[in-house]
């Protein structure tokens, strides 16, 4: 008989329980890496749930660090959990009444969070780039955890494309979506120039890779947004040559691989979201920078980036 409910399908296994809460996407699941290690050092012998969209699965399992992904998309709903399952309750979601509320729901023995009505921990800090906020956090309830133990275990399935030079096309938000022209003129220069240029994106995003491809004059077999899976994705991403992407997942998953990356950088602020160091090149003009993440306009800081400006990033990584 099919398990009935969440809790049925992730039936405990005799081990204590640790449940972080990281209800949010891609990006936002690999700036968390470090904390997640720190707490699989400081917890061996607990069952660690990470909480978040059932879509990041295979990525949750490259962590290395997360025994089962609980599917928890957003707040909106209770943690799929009885109360007084979970030993220890961890807020990586953010500070608000609503992560909070949901966390304490599940009355946890202890609760690591930031300092808040009820709850103990270092006081929340704006301004922090993300890496670091949560492994402070963790430091600051005396778990060890490094900002830069942030690299992904490789992927279990070959790349698709190894070598590639891969665009990723798309942004969950208008506010990131550099122009599709610009991303064609790079396109059709890189794709000139011998290199196995190849446009990425999610099913949804497919259209505006077509667009790309049809300005740039480029072939359909070199357009693949929508035909990868996310661990496929991952593979892609693990051995190309070159990755240029607004501040997506993409980007990020270019960093977890140190795989050379141009990231064009709209609303976010880059000391917040930006690539450690490494082979990667921001391009922004953060002086008209609006912040506006949830507008279908594109922010002034990322359409200060040209196509020719891509192209030099590029060949100061290698390839041109």
């Amino acid at each position: 008989m099919l398990p009935q409910t969440l809790e049925e399908a992730l039936e405990p296994d005799g081990r204590p329980e640790v449940l972080a809460l990281r209800a949010l996407k891609l990006g936002d699941l690999l700036v968390a890496v470090p904390a997640l290690r720190g707490l699989r050092r400081a917890f061996p012998d607990h069952r660690i749930l990470y909480a978040a969209q059932s879509w990041l699965e295979p990525i949750v399992k490259l962590t290395g660090a997360v025994d089962a992904l609980l599917p928890t998309h957003g707040l909106d709903v209770p943690i799929a959990l009885r109360p007084g399952r979970v030993d220890v309750a961890v807020n990586l979601h953010g500070n608000g009444v609503e992560s909070r509320g949901r966390l304490e729901a599940l009355q946890a023995a202890r609760r690591i969070g930031h300092e808040a009505p009820g709850w103990t921990g270092p006081a929340w800090e704006d301004g922090v780039h993300e890496r670091h906020r949560w492994a402070r956090l963790l430091r600051g309830h005396g778990i060890d955890a490094d900002p830069l133990d942030y690299r992904l275990l490789t992927p279990t399935i070959e790349s698709p494309a190894p070598g590639a030079v891969v665009l990723h096309v798309g942004a969950a938000y208008g506010s990131r979506l550099w122009p599709v022209d610009r991303f064609a003129a790079v396109a059709r220069v890189l794709t000139r120039a011998g290199h196995r240029v190849l446009l990425t994106g999610s099913t949804g995003e497919r259209p505006r890779a077509v667009a790309v491809a049809e300005a740039a004059g480029i072939r359909d077999e070199q357009i693949v947004a929508g035909k990868l899976g996310l661990l496929e994705f991952a593979a892609l991403i693990s051995t190309a040559a070159l990755v240029i992407s607004a501040d997506t997942g993409a980007a990020h998953l270019a960093s977890a691989y140190a795989r050379p990356s141009v990231v064009l950088f709209g609303p976010a602020p880059v000391a917040e979201w930006g690539p450690p160091e490494g082979p990667h090149i921001v391009l922004t003009d953060e002086s008209v920078r609006l912040g506006e993440t949830f507008t279908n306009e594109p922010d002034p800081a990322l359409l200060a980036v040209t196509a020719d400006d891509v192209l030099r990033a590029a060949a100061e990584l290698g390839i041109s």
